[in-house]
């Protein structure tokens, strides 16, 4: 899992204005309500404050090339809006792709054994090394492509490789091997200058006189665009092997929102594809302003979700599991 997850959530969650009932251009009786559970969304299109089922969401990205829904990892209302949303653009467009940040290019081969019903779930999610959250968040949606025969994408840059980046710098590529240079990018450390502002911002770092990072954050910067371009590259190139499919990619939403991240660099790459953006926020505590004034950049659509509780209230103990989780990270060798 991604860690610069904690930092970068934690970041993301700027103060929310509040919330006004908003009518549909559909149904000019429909109104943005609280979601009642952790499993419900709310979805908005922010142009022109239309609430929306993911019936009607569907049908307006029937013609989108790539569909990027960002998610807050582990949240029950991100997973079962992808879930409603996968089935509902396949019944209209079956030629599809699951394309997932969850699972690392380079067990690809190790997930695409369990499509083929060669090995079992329990097999794949220690084979494929599968996110600790899996069954109780992918599952649906990998079992979905499954049934159907649909191609599921292993996304993500290799977890080892992104974090001796972070350690040791871009130089690090250098000495991988051949099989898996060929796997990777061609251009892995494209960037944006507004997405280095936001992981800037994300992980607390300050800007030096020369507005320049300090060393350890220029690497933790470059792990993360590994991770973005390799994304953006994987998207392309299963493109470019299912020719006419949808792909609907799985994303933490700090990789997508705004426009950033592996959208702004698949623009790069591919700026004939057409790609929309779905970003979570989460429901605000204030009800006196409209709630998207803030939020209006964030996707192409726009989903409310209540928020998640807090990890800890006691300071302490989170600076100790905080050590903890990134002590883990660094147990091993990048020699």
């Amino acid at each position: 899992m991604n860690v610069f997850a904690p930092a970068l959530l934690i970041a993301t969650l700027s103060a929310l204005n509040g919330c006004t009932a908003m009518p549909s251009s559909k149904d000019p009786d429909a109104v943005l309500t609280a979601p009642q559970t952790q499993y419900d969304a709310r979805i908005i299109q922010p142009e022109n404050n239309t609430v929306l089922t993911h019936e009607q969401l569907a049908q307006k990205l029937i013609d989108t090339d790539v569909v990027i829904v960002g998610e807050y990892h582990g949240h029950h209302g991100s997973h079962l809006l992808q879930s409603r949303l996968q089935t509902t653009l396949f019944q209209q467009r079956p030629e599809q792709i699951l394309s997932m940040e969850q699972f690392n290019l380079d067990r690809q081969g190790q997930l695409n054994r369990y499509l083929k019903g060669e090995t079992g779930e329990t097999e794949m999610i220690e084979d494929a090394d599968a996110w600790d959250n899996y069954r109780a968040s992918y599952r649906p949606l990998v079992e979905f492509a499954r049934r159907h025969n649909l191609p599921v994408i292993a996304a993500n840059a290799p977890a080892d490789v992104v974090r001796c980046v972070g350690r040791k710098g871009p130089e690090y590529l250098e000495g991988v091997s051949d099989s898996l240079k060929q796997k990777l990018p061609s251009a892995p450390f494209m960037d944006t200058p507004a997405y280095r502002e936001k992981f800037m911002a994300a992980i607390g770092a300050s800007h030096q006189a020369d507005d320049t990072m300090s060393e350890r954050m220029e690497k933790t910067y470059k792990a993360q665009l590994l991770r973005d371009n390799t994304m953006a590259a994987r998207i392309l190139q299963a493109r470019a092997e299912h020719p006419g499919h949808q792909v609907l990619h799985l994303t933490g939403t700090f990789h997508s929102e705004d426009g950033l991240g592996t959208v702004a660099l698949l623009k790069q790459r591919a700026p004939e594809l057409s790609v929309a953006v779905i970003s979570p926020v989460f429901w605000p505590s204030d009800i006196n302003q409209p709630p998207l004034d803030s939020n209006r950049p964030k996707g192409d659509f726009v989903y409310f979700i209540q928020p998640l509780p807090e990890e800890f209230r006691d300071a302490e103990r989170e600076r100790e599991a905080m050590r903890a989780r990134f002590s883990r990270s660094t147990d091993r060798s990048c020699d």
